[in-house]
């Protein structure tokens, strides 16, 4: 949830920060379940407890306040939080798009700002797909889309062993029983559907109708793969970051995979996903599989 409140910060502190500290302050923040986290210009180092104190008293539903530490990094894509006020702990109960997810948030990957596209692509969902989320983390598109659709069979692979754990316990959160949480690298749990594929009569193969792939660096590094167990009329939702008026490049990234995996596809949509950066978002880029 991204939080704009009309009663906000900037109003609050307007007595307590000077004239040159207040234009710094980034009234936005993201609530997950009952944690907010909070971006702190370097100008306002000083006076972060106050900030962080302030929004606690501001919002009786959040009972902690962290700020963002460094970008997010590593193959887990996760970020340091630094305890500003309230509770120390970390893991939080969300609720979105009619799922519960509990998981710690900085040790798993996580954007509340994604929910309207989870639910976006869960509309789009026929009944009995069956389909694969890679990258899956704690499970929020696994679980919307368990929830929201009447798919068939929802297979999930992620990575982060703690991300993984959380999804398993989010299963159970959800009374989810259409889902198999796999923990593995993506590439390698592929290769073992593929090995086994070639073992089996057609008719048995296990094959995707929908694949989404919401990782927005790197994601074609799997898409040559992911194509694999495709089937004809796929759907892939292929998650890429990229500048304004620069979208064609997610297009063309496709375009060269599919011409090398000897695939033809077509580009149904491309929406805008949210901001990442000044002029730079996150894009989903949804085709066909032909």
């Amino acid at each position: 949830m991204r939080n704009k409140n009309k009663n906000n910060l900037k109003t609050i502190l307007k007595e307590k920060l000077t004239s040159k500290e207040l234009p710094s302050l980034i009234r936005g923040f993201d609530i997950i379940g009952n944690i907010a986290i909070i971006e702190i210009p370097r100008e306002l180092i000083k006076k972060q407890k106050l900030i962080g104190n302030t929004l606690l008293k501001l919002h009786k539903n959040i009972s902690s306040v962290f700020k963002k530490g460094a970008a997010y990094s590593g193959k887990f894509r996760t970020r340091k939080l630094i305890w500003l006020a309230g509770k120390t702990s970390k893991e939080a109960l969300y609720k979105e798009n009619n799922i519960r997810l509990k998981l710690d948030v900085e040790k798993v990957y996580f954007s509340p700002r994604l929910a309207n596209d989870r639910l976006r692509v869960a509309r789009q969902v026929q009944v009995g797909e069956r389909i694969l989320v890679l990258f899956s983390g704690c499970g929020p598109y696994t679980f919307t889309l368990s929830k929201n659709t009447q798919a068939k069979e929802i297979y999930a692979i992620e990575l982060n062993p703690v991300a993984h754990k959380y999804a398993l316990e989010n299963q159970r959160l959800n009374r989810s029983n259409n889902t198999a949480i796999i923990h593995g690298d993506a590439k390698k749990e592929l290769e073992k559907i593929i090995t086994k594929n070639k073992k089996t009569n057609l008719k048995n193969q296990l094959k995707f109708d929908r694949i989404l792939m919401p990782l927005p660096k790197g994601a074609e590094e799997f898409l040559n793969i992911a194509l694999k167990v495709t089937k004809k009329n796929s759907i892939i939702h292929f998650y890429d970051f990229q500048k304004e008026n620069e979208f064609n490049k997610s297009e063309e990234k496709i375009i060269s995979v599919c011409k090398t995996s000897k695939k033809r596809c077509k580009i149904l949509s491309i929406v805008k996903c949210g901001q990442n950066a000044p002029r730079t978002y996150r894009i989903c880029v949804d085709f066909r599989v032909l």
